[in-house]
């Protein structure tokens, strides 16, 4: 196994000494020094100030154009906020050092006539399993603090050379959440290195018994973070999604989340889970964020490092805009599949699903936005496998092997694609790193964890990384191709093309992130976006006199393969017709 130093480095230039447990404290400290030292580093702007709160990008381009904001100052104010407010939110890994001398760059470009794109000179943040050169690209884990990876990924690249600024590096639940199942499942936006993440619409820990780790009160969502886009630290992040991880942050921060088609944008550069259903996608306040983020994260060329990215084509100039269509719900056909995601279903003899009252007040209303916005809203329009009476032949019963009771001998219920892929796509992409990896294999990560368990590398334990890294790539891969035709019967030809063809639908239409599970599984695309918000009541109950802010809930549409266009447009066209976006209040 190779020798890799102590987790110190970043909490050392923050002023800390490494004491043997995780200094997530000091790391927090070390960003919000690292903000405010970038933001002091130079002279002040003599622009009038341009309020990012909510800001869209086209705003901000519109401001730059004018004249009447400049690069280099919508950086400040961005790095204004994030030294103001990240220690009420733990939202970023690190700060790129470099951000305003990037700015003034692009503000030096733009004076000469030279503007890149619709994102010149806007800052935008990246999932901490993203590659950047510039800035370290650690998963969140205690192994990997400080890491510069040797190459860029293609998104990254292809979103600096459209002119973004990568301000900083979003946090991240460890390694995508593929670390620690149950039976000690890791929260939500939890890693090793930076800790929990707090979910800006109610900034507060979890005060119940068993569960006052630390953790939030309010659910920030899947293992991607919108939190710091929702609190406007940047115009908008890219998140990554193997079953969700896009989409359920959206929701959960009232965030416009697109998870593009398996490949429309290149994986190559992302630390993977299963390369079978990962896919990078922005996460933005608005649709419009939203489609100009896609467009420059999707390359105009097949990558020759993904093959798979000549899958779809892409748009004109990589430009989604001409698809914001307000009228785009006009004439459209809409399915509500009311089976398992509206009301409850029953298989096998067990009752799965449904929505409480709330939820199911609100989704009446969304539905009646349809209607009004001149959609033809087919209701019922039920998925196949979502209302097969036959456990065998259901979606909703047949589970991810994602926990500790189901290793090998104990997983004939359940598909094995996730820890399969984590075995042979994590190893692969260990190797692409060369000599600089601080680990070679799966294997080596997890003895290192466990050699370093005294400084909080594996908090919750490392359930999924085992069970994943006891699959053999070779002998494993006939089970693991059997249990993938087995999720595309199920999720693809009796699932969202079956409903789509029988029902001539554009969409299919759910309530708030339920919809991620199947559209990624199918590798289909899924937008959500928000819409209202539904108490937050857990089981067991928050004690007496914790007076729970509500959550934010949203709706999604699916579509077939490469349908991204058509989405946009309806997405767009029911945003526009409802404008529920709504910032956080304690983050003015």
């Amino acid at each position: 196994m190779k020798s890799v130093p102590g987790p110190n480095n970043r909490a050392m230039q923050a002023g800390f000494r490494w004491g043997g447990v995780p200094p997530v404290g000091c790391l927090r400290a070390s960003v919000l020094l690292a903000a405010i030292s970038v933001a002091c580093g130079g002279p002040a702007s003599e622009t009038a100030p341009f309020d990012v709160v909510e800001a869209t990008i086209p705003e901000m381009r519109a401001a730059m154009e004018s004249g009447q904001l400049t690069s280099r100052q919508l950086v400040m104010e961005h790095l204004a906020r994030i030294a103001r407010y990240e220690w009420q939110l733990n939202a970023a890994v690190s700060i790129n050092p470099n951000a305003l001398a990037e700015a003034e760059a692009l503000d030096a470009e733009r004076a000469a006539g030279d503007v890149r794109g619709p994102l010149h000179g806007i800052p935008v943040a990246l999932k901490d399993n993203i590659h950047t050169t510039h800035i370290p690209t650690t998963g969140g884990s205690l192994a990997f603090e400080g890491y510069l990876p040797p190459y860029e990924a293609t998104l990254t690249t292809n979103l600096r050379e459209a002119g973004a600024i990568i301000i900083a590096k979003a946090g991240l639940t460890e390694f995508a959440n593929f670390m620690a199942g149950p039976p000690n499942q890791m929260p939500g936006n939890y890693n090793a290195l930076t800790g929990y993440g707090l979910n800006p619409y109610d900034p507060r820990r979890d005060p119940r018994e068993d569960r006052n780790d630390g953790r939030p009160a309010l659910t920030t969502g899947g293992s991607s973070s919108g939190i710091g886009t929702a609190a406007s630290f940047w115009s908008a992040n890219v998140g990554t999604d193997t079953g969700g991880s896009i989409i359920s942050p959206s929701n959960a921060n009232m965030l416009v989340g697109i998870r593009p088609t398996i490949a429309r944008v290149s994986r190559w550069g992302v630390a993977p889970v299963t390369l079978d259903h990962d896919m990078a996608g922005p996460m933005a306040r608005t649709v419009t964020d939203a489609a100009i983020m896609l467009g420059a994260m999707e390359g105009t060329e097949p990558d020759p490092n993904d093959a798979a990215t000549a899958r779809c084509e892409a748009p004109p100039g990589r430009d989604y805009t001409p698809f914001l269509n307000a009228g785009g719900l006009e004439g459209a056909r809409i399915g509500i599949p009311r089976a398992f995601y509206y009301e409850p279903v029953e298989v096998g003899g067990e009752t799965i699903g449904g929505l409480n009252e709330e939820a199911a007040a609100l989704m009446s209303e969304a539905i009646a936005v349809l209607e009004a916005a001149g959609a033809v809203v087919v209701d019922p329009a039920e998925i196949p496998s979502f209302v097969d009476p036959d456990p065998g032949a259901n979606f909703n019963t047949w589970p991810l092997c994602i926990g500790g009771h189901q290793a090998k001998g104990s997983d004939e219920g359940c598909s094995v694609n996730f820890k399969y892929g984590m075995k042979r796509d994590f190893d692969a992409w260990l190797e692409s790193l060369g000599p600089s990896a601080p680990v070679g294999t799966l294997t080596e990560l997890r003895e290192w964890n466990l050699a370093h368990r005294d400084a909080g590398s594996m908090k919750y334990e490392q359930s999924r990384y085992d069970i994943s890294d006891e699959m053999d790539v070779e002998a494993d891969r006939a089970r693991n191709a059997a249990d993938m035709a087995k999720d595309s019967l199920l999720s693809q030809m009796r699932g969202i093309d079956a409903v789509l063809e029988e029902y001539d639908l554009d969409a299919i239409f759910t309530p708030g992130s339920r919809g991620a599970a199947l559209a990624a599984r199918a590798q289909y695309p899924h937008i959500v976006v928000p819409f209202g918000f539904v108490p937050n009541a857990p089981t067991p109950p928050f004690p007496e006199g914790f007076d729970a802010r509500p959550a934010p809930f949203g709706i999604g549409f699916t579509g077939a393969a490469c349908s991204e266009p058509r989405l946009i447009e309806l997405a767009y066209a029911f945003e526009q017709a409802t404008l529920r976006r709504v910032p956080p209040e304690s983050f003015p």
